[in-house]
């Protein structure tokens, strides 16, 4: 009988052990996470300013070797990212693609002009610098208008700034909560071994000598959840760059190294301080108060 409680008490604790684990693992994931997002904030901010870009129409009695001139002046500008050159002929076939007919033989002309898409870099995809950028353009003889969204662009950099500060926001509200729900999970599983701590205390074991496995073992769970977090992440980052590259990229080795080490320092400080805290509160209880 007494062997039969034994084994059931061992199995209680190695659940109980494994279930703390997991928990830590799946917090520090959230804190992952968050570092993922923080990492990536700029280069997700970047990728939706840089794929906003204008259109520059060229005049239709402009040479196609003027054309091309231009598009390499623009092509090798400090401001531009991109360029494509768009002719009337292949302008008028996606037009056509896109209408379903055409309207090329309905007029008897094409009544379309050679433009040159230009997408610009992230620090140039501002109101003000895009009209600074138009004003240039429109100094080219060849360039018969320049066409852009003028409120779109104004609408995407108010709100890229709000979703910055909402990011911000949103991760220290993560970290909080990853703070508390470790430090819960630790205190729930110190309070199922209070009357273990008050035996020890009974038989004369200093608070040094009780403390000192508790603290080794919140450690231990503390290090193997930051591996299966780092695990986890890791499928995740595999997931995002086969499914998003380009939006999201994780090719900076050196940062995702000290991201995993953050991670693993976290769940062993975190585990650390909240059983320390946890197994002296009720080292300090009276016996009373183990039963509240």
């Amino acid at each position: 009988m007494a062997q039969s409680n034994q084994i059931s008490s061992g199995k209680k604790l190695r659940s109980s052990y494994v279930t703390t684990t997991i928990s830590i693992a799946l917090v520090l994931f959230l804190l992952g996470i968050i570092g993922l997002l923080s990492l990536n904030a700029q280069r997700l901010s970047n990728y939706v300013k840089e794929n906003i870009g204008f259109t520059v129409m060229v005049k239709d009695n402009a040479r196609e070797a003027e054309v091309k001139r231009l598009e390499k002046m623009l092509a090798t500008s400090p401001f531009v990212k991109q360029t494509v050159y768009v002719d009337k002929e292949r302008a008028a076939k996606e037009l056509q693609e896109e209408l379903g007919e055409d309207f090329v033989e309905f007029l008897g002309y094409n009544p379309l002009f050679s433009s040159i898409e230009v997408k610009l870099y992230a620090e140039y995809a501002h109101p003000d610098s895009i009209a600074g950028v138009e004003n240039i353009i429109m100094e080219f003889p060849q360039v018969k208008e320049v066409l852009y969204q003028k409120n779109l662009i104004h609408l995407v950099h108010k709100n890229v700034n709000k979703i910055s500060l909402v990011l911000l926001a949103f991760a220290v509200m993560l970290l909080l909560i990853a703070v508390a729900l470790i430090n819960n999970t630790i205190r729930l599983s110190v309070y199922s071994k209070r009357f273990l701590i008050r035996t020890m205390q009974l038989v004369g074991a200093t608070k040094t000598f009780i403390r000192q496995p508790f603290l080794v073992t919140s450690i231990l769970h503390g290090f193997i959840g930051a591996v299966l977090a780092i695990m986890l992440l890791s499928g995740l980052i595999y997931a995002t760059n086969h499914e998003l590259a380009g939006v999201i990229g994780f090719q900076n080795l050196d940062l995702i190294l000290v991201l995993f080490g953050i991670v693993i320092v976290c769940g062993v400080l975190i585990t650390l301080l909240s059983t320390f805290f946890a197994v002296n509160k009720y080292l300090n209880l009276s016996t009373d108060d183990l039963y509240f």
